[in-house]
């Protein structure tokens, strides 16, 4: 049997189990008498070590074992939890991490040993307990193991050979092989029994042929078994070897066997078969003496069958898990992409009824039916697709918590994180892609915001620094806000490395803006950390942020006031593939504005645009708002007459506002988002995508956001 076939399951279940550790272990840290969290952490690295031994990767299951010792030992009360243990113990999870990359490359879990860890771990066990450090225990108690002994019987006297097989027993001890009957029990809370069976399987045949299975090989693979099963296998070695192996196999329970014979097996197997014989004739005449209770005892039998499932199922039967189903992305990604086309050909019928001459009225009304039912299924469809691609932040925010305690030791600065809004729901594709930008401005705030313990004493701040990560819903977008009360952005100290580094003169310098100035800190390699560390310097980090952001159909703003600190707001779409849109006109051209960056549509007279610093704005209930005009943004051919009444679009980025100048406006509009690639030199960024529209039209989609 391929073990292979689970890899996807054990890859998954390990990254749940290793970031149920780390946030057990940082509860740990502040409560470390909490003992519902040590047993937690205790399970968790059981199932880890019980994962890791069923898939064959045996030095993450020793690692995993050896952390177990050491939480048997706080468990019990022999130990207690210090910074230094659990110092070792994130060490181990990211030893395991470590592991498990390797495997998602290839399928196997490396070469390293990690001996200094372990080395720790055992270190610690020997200094909690007094005891030096066992790697070996835990036999069974022989009170415990009296009573159950009777348990384990030699089921592998019970197979029934085939001619083959003995054939193949007989001419293996005539080569002078040992021939040995094992019975194999695992434990009943055992979920992969198959790869239980296969891993012993694999452990035993390094020492000899396996020649006889009871149940078959295939129905093992099938998992068509209870739990035990049996075995006959011929080899040179020494049967206490090949028990030893077996029982090593992680959730095994026990292991029993004997060397035995040719002559003895196929005599027991005689013997066996002249007593079913005299068996059956036994109950035939049974049958025919006493055909009144013949009757009523499969009666009781079937009426006493279906209470023995229906206790054991109320008692020990499984846990009911979480009602949930992990769907392949691509396989979703495939029904989006037939939503899509649903969408493309609703538009179709709308063209087709909208452009329609002919017809008498009673059809065209039930067109229009026809119209409403199919804009209400795609509706209904989008939205359920949309949900189930929507998945919530936390999966992305959860391991931050561990990152700042690292920095925290690592920079010698005392922080803490608070999260707020972790259930929000973004896209996957957007939840999958944003760990990096916000794992950048968190070690930004970490590193360049919050000031040492003396500085925030001088300044009266608390000793300990806070760093806020809060994500909220705002229309159509996700908002993440990365803010701390440390130093802020020093400003004049930017100016200066821009003009040293000659971005800008100082005559240049003197009229730029905060947020002009701030812009200069997402250029590449451009940094204000004094010397390079392995937590900043090199000069990547926030343009990262940037491209990567912006490469979501999103944008990253920064608000910072000098010694009090500084907050980066990132505005994210909730989907990236349908949206509601407002469809617009620039010299007969179509193009697309999405309704989430759409405030209001005003229409004013030419006489009203006034002029400040050269640049046209207009004055709108109390606000001046710069005028952009679309026709000359996109090179289009100028008009030939200034109309006397204009459309303008007011957008919002923010706090910020622009109006955009457009010929005609062709109303609203669910639009499927087609990515352009590479195939056109988009150097201002401000087309996003494009759109097939229902006459089958191209119309490019705008991204208002890089007007700002």
């Amino acid at each position: 049997m391929d073990v292979s076939q689970y890899l996807e399951i054990f890859i998954d279940e390990t990254n749940g189990h290793l970031q149920n550790l780390s946030d057990c272990i940082m509860s740990l840290e502040k409560e470390p008498e909490n003992m519902d969290t040590i047993n937690e952490i205790f399970r968790a690295a059981h199932s880890l070590k019980g994962m890791a031994g069923t898939m064959g990767f045996k030095r993450m299951q020793r690692l995993t074992h050896d952390m177990e010792n050491v939480f048997q030992e706080v468990r019990s009360g022999n130990m207690n939890v210090t910074s230094g243990l659990v110092d070792v113990l994130f060490q181990c999870l990211d030893a395991i991490d470590a592991y498990l990359e390797n495997v998602k490359e290839s399928s196997d879990e490396g070469t390293e040993d990690n001996e200094a860890i372990i080395q720790e771990l055992n270190d610690i066990l020997a200094a909690g307990t007094g005891n030096a450090p066992k790697t070996e225990e835990k036999p069974v108690p022989k009170e415990e193991k009296d009573p159950v002994e009777n348990r384990f019987q030699k089921k592998y006297l019970d197979i029934d050979f085939s001619e083959k097989e003995k054939e193949e027993l007989r001419v293996s001890e005539e080569k002078g092989m040992k021939l040995y009957g094992i019975t194999v029990y695992i434990q009943e809370d055992c979920l992969l029994k198959a790869a239980r069976a296969f891993l012993v399987f694999k452990a035993v045949e390094d020492f000899g042929n396996i020649l006889v299975y009871s149940p078959s090989s295939q129905d093992i693979e099938d998992e068509k078994f209870g739990f035990d099963f049996s075995f006959y296998v011929a080899s040179e070695a020494e049967l206490d070897r090949m028990l030893e192996v077996a029982k090593a196999v992680s959730e095994i329970e026990e292991v029993i066997g004997e060397k035995v014979n040719y002559k003895e097996l196929t005599a027991a197997a005689a013997k066996k078969e002249e007593e079913e014989a005299a068996a059956a004739k036994e109950a035939e005449k049974a049958q025919k003496e006493e055909h009144a209770g013949a009757a009523q005892a499969p009666a009781a039998a079937a009426q006493a069958k279906p209470q023995a499932p229906a206790a054991k199922k109320q008692n020990g039967g499984k846990p009911v898990t979480n009602r949930t189903v992990r769907v392949d992305i691509e396989k979703l990604d495939a029904l989006m992409n037939q939503v899509s086309e649903l969408i493309i050909a609703k538009n179709s019928l709308v063209s087709i009824g909208s452009t329609s001459d002919g017809g008498s009225s009673s059809n065209s009304q039930a067109f229009h039916e026809q119209i409403e039912y199919l804009e209400r299924i795609t509706t209904g469809l989008h939205e359920s697709v949309m949900k189930v691609r929507m998945v919530p932040i936390e999966s992305v925010v959860q391991k931050f918590p561990r990152m700042i305690r690292d920095l925290s030791k690592k920079l010698d600065k005392k922080m803490e994180l608070y999260m707020t809004g972790e259930d929000t729901e973004l896209d996957r594709t957007v939840v999958d892609q944003i760990g990096d930008p916000l794992q950048h401005l968190l070690r930004n705030s970490a590193d360049h915001g919050l000031e040492n313990a003396e500085l925030r004493r001088k300044r009266g701040k608390p000793e300990t620094g806070s760093i806020h990560l809060n994500a909220f819903q705002e229309g159509n977008n996700v908002i993440i806000e990365v803010s701390d009360d440390g130093n802020g952005i020093d400003t004049e100290s930017v100016k200066s490395k821009a003009i040293e580094r000659g971005l800008i003169t100082p005559e240049q310098g003197a009229v730029l803006s905060q947020k002009e100035i701030i812009d200069f800190l997402f250029m590449p390699s451009f940094s204000m950390a004094k010397q390079i560390s392995d937590v900043s310097g090199r000069g990547v980090g926030l343009d990262v942020v940037k491209s990567n952001i912006e490469a979501l159909g999103g944008d990253v703003e920064v608000k910072s006031v000098l010694g009090e600190g500084s907050k980066f707001i990132v505005r994210l779409p909730l989907t990236l593939a349908i949206i509601q849109a407002l469809m617009v006109e620039v010299r007969h051209e179509k193009y697309a504005i999405s309704l989430g960056s759409i405030e209001t549509i005003e229409e004013i007279m030419a006489d009203e645009i006034k002029f400040v610093q050269a640049k046209e704005v207009i004055h709108i209930r109390g606000m001046v708002i710069p005028l952009i005009r679309l026709d000359q943004l996109l090179d289009c051919e100028p008009a030939e007459e200034e109309k006397e009444s204009l459309t303008v679009i007011i957008v919002r980025k923010g706090d910020k506002f622009a109006g955009l100048i457009v010929d005609e406006l062709n109303g609203q509009q669910e639009i499927v988002i087609k990515s352009l690639g590479k195939y056109i030199n988009n150097s201002t960024k401000i087309i996003s995508g494009a759109t097939v529209l229902g006459d089958g039209e191209v119309a490019l989609i705008l991204d208002v956001n890089t007007l700002f």
